[in-house]
């Protein structure tokens, strides 16, 4: 693993854990701390240098933690913070950091915060929230709309005014403007500094400073984005302000002065990739990592997977990392939304992620190739899914198939888990472990490799000539990756070289001369002769 706390995030591969449906310690059903710590030595056998939770601190759970009733405990479900001391503490015996969920654009509205500043207009926290009067009809101060449906402001009767919520009514915005906003949350970073974690994941990160005015959002057009044309404007006012590049100034200062430095990851939710390159800094100042959702969101195809890739690398200063994922809580499992639930892509894409330039990020069960599972009526929990206003997200959220046995070895026998459990018999922890050609063993494998290459830590990325169907680039100057993502055969130049991994393990160890003949939906990396 990689242990220099100075590049142990631009080095490693890190592990998102969806702490509900990881692994269920009391048997409530629903996964917890204790599962997390009883399943460490998985995740060091696996080779991770980090992990990342979802929210884990208090919460009503109205979408599951991304609606945060306090910011400096921990959700008695899941359980305390003497649970996560010793998490952070068993880790890093191991060699893994802890990076914890941060949700600074909004609260609930059971945080005490919040139900002060709705007590009055003259209450001590009124001004840590975006509170408007109605228009002089009543209606609503402008047409944001939020992310779950419908206009974005919601009238509090007894005060008289709209608070806005860019989520669900439950998610009160704050109000990034407020000093006392910005000062409270710096003194949070050093609350969990202070307690080992390693960094925060920024959820929303791009939309916490909203237009000072007010100012309607513009509608959209044919060009925008599938979800911008669904909700029918662009974010460019109640998201994605420029001002918002200042907190993370703030925030880089806090995390580097650090012992040893912490990391910020951003969710930065745009697909303008020179606007995502801008969260970096100018000089390398603010978000160390922001995620890529042009790549997440395209299609597992060669030409528009490279072309993102080298848009990317054209976008960043040389100093920016990427950061690539495939699934995640929100967008679901890419074996189902990129591969169609077929294993031979689904090795072609977790070798693609773990060998472009960049931090890798698995989510929990991406190692074994887990799908998505449907999820419907009663078994329903995702706002979104309950509402109806979008797709729920509940199929990627289901828990991990540990084995084969009753409750998936997430749960046990006979208690019935807060989300359906997959085909554990297809997928699961146990098997492929003894599986020596198994997604889960092509997993470590290729996680040990990069351990062990400097060329695929740290070398630079370059596109090279491949066929229609086919991707190939150069990682530093030994180092040679192609995927076919196709379903015809091609014959990518490669000139000579030696498998160290390929999709088909068979291959392993085989020398090419010229050209490498890759099978449908196949893919290896080379060792060749320097550049």
């Amino acid at each position: 693993m990689t242990n220099d706390d100075a590049v142990w995030w631009r080095e490693g591969v890190l592990y998102q854990i969806y702490v509900r449906s990881f692994a269920d310690a009391d048997g409530d059903g629903t996964g917890d701390l204790q599962g997390v710590i009883d399943h460490l030595d998985h995740l060091e056998w696996l080779g991770v240098d980090g992990i990342w939770l979802s929210p884990i601190t208090p919460s009503p759970d109205r979408d599951w933690g991304y609606d945060v009733s306090g910011y400096r405990d921990v959700h008695p479900e899941l359980g305390d913070l003497a649970t996560l001391d010793r998490l952070v503490a068993d880790a890093a015996s191991r060699g893994i950091r802890v990076i914890l969920d941060l949700v600074p654009n909004h609260t609930s509205d059971v945080h005490p915060w919040f139900v002060d500043a709705r007590s009055s207009r003259d209450a001590e926290h009124r001004g840590w929230y975006v509170w408007r009067d109605p228009r002089p009809d009543g209606s609503p101060p402008n047409n944001w709309r939020s992310v779950f449906g419908g206009l974005a402001w919601e009238l509090d009767e007894p005060t008289g005014q709209y608070y806005l919520h860019n989520f669900l009514v439950e998610q009160p915005d704050l109000d990034w403007w407020n000093e006392d906003v910005r000062r409270e949350f710096e003194e949070i970073l050093r609350f969990w500094f202070d307690r080992g974690i390693a960094g925060f994941r920024v959820d929303v990160a791009n939309g916490l400073i909203k237009d000072r005015e007010l100012r309607d959002n513009p509608a959209a057009t044919d060009d925008d984005p599938e979800d911008v044309r669904r909700r029918g404007q662009r974010q460019v006012h109640n998201m994605n302000r420029p001002e918002v590049h200042g907190i993370y100034r703030d925030w880089r200062g806090i995390a580097d002065a650090s012992d040893p430095p912490r990391v910020l990851v951003g969710e930065t939710w745009i697909f303008d990739l020179r606007e995502v390159a801008r969260f970096y800094g100018a000089t390398g100042d603010e978000l160390n990592l922001c995620f890529n959702f042009p790549f997440v969101f395209a299609d597992l195809d060669a030409e528009t997977l490279r072309r993102i890739v080298e848009t990317t690398e054209d976008a960043l200063e040389p100093f920016a990392q990427p950061a690539w994922a495939g699934s995640n809580h929100d967008v679901g499992r890419f074996a189902t939304r990129w591969c169609g639930d077929r294993p031979d892509a689904t090795r072609c894409a977790l070798l693609m992620l773990l060998t472009l330039r960049g931090t890798p990020f698995l989510y929990f069960g991406d190692e074994i190739g887990m799908v998505e599972v449907p999820v419907t009526g009663d078994d329903v929990r995702d706002p979104a899914g309950v509402l109806g206003t979008q797709p729920g997200r509940d199929p990627g959220r289901t828990p991990m198939q540990w084995n084969a046995g009753p409750g998936a070895g997430f749960t046990r026998e006979g208690v019935r888990p807060w989300l359906p459990i997959g085909n554990a018999r297809a997928n699961n922890v146990e098997d492929q472990r003894r599986d020596p050609v198994s997604v889960l063993r092509l997993c470590r494998d290729l996680i040990a490799l990069r351990r062990e290459t400097s060329d695929l830590r740290s070398g630079a990325y370059a596109s090279l000539p491949s066929p229609p169907g086919a991707w190939s680039w150069r990682r530093g100057p030994s180092t040679i990756i192609a995927v076919n993502l196709s379903d015809g055969r091609v014959a990518v130049p490669v000139g000579p070289g030696t498998i160290a991994i390929g999709t088909d393990r068979s291959r392993d160890g085989e020398t090419a001369d010229g050209d490498l003949s890759l099978g449908p939906w196949e893919g290896a990396v080379l060792r060749v002769a320097p550049a």
